[in-house]
């Protein structure tokens, strides 16, 4: 049995681990939620003479919170290394909150014309911001609360925090398109699924005000100019940066692409969309699990192996998965074929979450892990979607998101052969 301060270390963790992650969890439902609704936002705000370009204008105006990504993760990133991770995380769950309410309340194109979607685009923009500098300081506050021997399991929740919105929002569009009819789903079931999330808001906030601050004022960059303490050090770790980067564009690629799967399943596949959202909710619930055993695996095996040989797995996986749910689209392809996909290429990325963490200096870790973790999703994630819709729409063939995934997988894979190992399990044994 433990001691008494080490059973109250071990609660405050997670106690403090799940304030941090609950709010991640509202925070990417509520722009992932976006995603799954693509269809209905598209004709509700972006009429056009055909389906194809009211979806691409909504895929593209759900690319424009991406553009802010960069900015939220410099700026909110340095601002948690110089203030504190707990006001960053407040800062950026509070503009996530008023984005999220604007978009679901704002009227339809054909009630206030042209000043809708550009509303809407704005939203998405904050949106953008808001989220840019919500991973790097979560991340870095969830490596600075865990005993080292449990850093990847630790960690793992923010990975897999992404996961439970998606599913939760996965989970909203299956109730919402089983009891709608298609105009209800259309007129404001998607609003519903929204303000959905807009409700929670407040225990989000509540909960973050609780959380305990792991920088004290000794441990702060100094402020003499704005950014530069950071882009001195960041250079000292450029060849680990570069290759986070590249795991970075082909988790994000992954990630959008399996998000679309929803739309991809019924304009493409053409199956039900209660199935569609089914598939969504069960990949999505694989994916959690993927993501903490991997972070589970990490700390007892290093985070390099759990890095590449899943990866390499998804690498042989994914085209044959993808013929196979394009030869016999149904329930049992699509849940299966992409469940397994899903399950196996969610262990790699909490192992690198933790091995690009602990490779860079406290001082700096929020901003830098924002700010690339930005760019690359910025770079490869908001226009995933709009790629693999483009590469659809001109070669006709459905098996072209594979072509896009098995690219992704390559970078992934030689760039995670390449990282160090930061594992202390690992570490100690080279020592020896």
């Amino acid at each position: 049995m433990l001691p008494d301060s080490e059973a109250k270390q071990a609660f405050d963790v997670k106690r403090a681990a799940f304030a941090a992650t609950i709010g991640n969890v509202l925070e990417f439902y509520d722009f992932i939620t976006y995603s799954f609704f693509a269809t209905e936002i598209g004709r509700t705000f972006f009429p056009a003479h055909s389906e194809y370009g009211s979806l691409m204008l909504s895929l593209a105006t759900f690319g424009a919170g991406f553009l802010t990504r960069p900015i939220g993760g410099i700026v909110l990133g340095i601002f948690s290394d110089r203030v504190g991770r707990r006001p960053a995380m407040l800062l950026s769950f509070a503009l996530m909150g008023g984005a999220i309410l604007t978009i679901a309340l704002t009227p339809a194109y054909e009630t206030i014309g042209v000043v809708a979607p550009i509303v809407v685009i704005v939203a998405r923009m904050v949106q953008g911001f808001a989220l840019g500098g919500e991973v790097g300081p979560t991340t870095a506050y969830l490596i600075e609360i865990a005993a080292p021997r449990d850093r990847g399991l630790v960690v793992a929740w923010q990975p897999a925090s992404q996961e439970i919105a998606a599913t939760a929002g996965a989970l909203v569009g299956v109730v919402l398109s089983s009891t709608m009819a298609p105009e209800m789903l259309q007129s404001y079931g998607w609003r519903v699924a929204f303000l959905i999330g807009a409700v929670c808001l407040p225990f989000g906030i509540w909960m973050r005000r609780t959380l305990p601050e792991t920088i004290s004022h000794a441990e702060r960059p100094a402020v003499s100019v704005e950014g530069s303490g950071h882009v001195a050090q960041a250079r000292r770790h450029l060849r680990v940066i570069v290759l986070a980067v590249m795991i970075l564009a082909s988790g994000t690629i992954s990630t959008y692409v399996t998000q679309y799967m929803t739309t991809y399943a019924k304009t493409t596949l053409h199956v039900s969309p209660s199935l569609a959202f089914t598939v969504s909710l069960v990949s999505n619930g694989l994916q959690i699990i993927g993501a903490l055993l991997g972070g589970w695996l990490a700390d007892r095996l290093g985070r390099k192996p759990i890095m590449v040989w899943p990866q390499l797995v998804v690498l042989v996986l994914t085209y044959p998965a993808f013929l196979w749910i394009v030869q016999a689209p149904g329930a049992w392809s699509l849940l299966f074929g992409f469940g397994v996909l899903s399950f196996i290429g969610s262990l790699p990325f909490t192992a690198f979450y933790a091995a690009f963490t602990e490779a860079l200096p406290q001082n700096i870790r929020g901003g830098v892990f924002a700010t690339i973790y930005a760019v690359a999703i910025a770079s490869f994630g908001g226009t995933a979607q709009l790629v693999v819709t483009w590469l659809l729409h001109v070669t006709g063939d459905p098996l072209a998101p594979s072509w896009y995934l098995l690219l992704a997988a390559i970078v992934g894979l030689v760039a995670m052969g390449l990282m160090p190992e930061t594992a202390p399990v690992k570490v100690g044994d080279r020592a020896r």
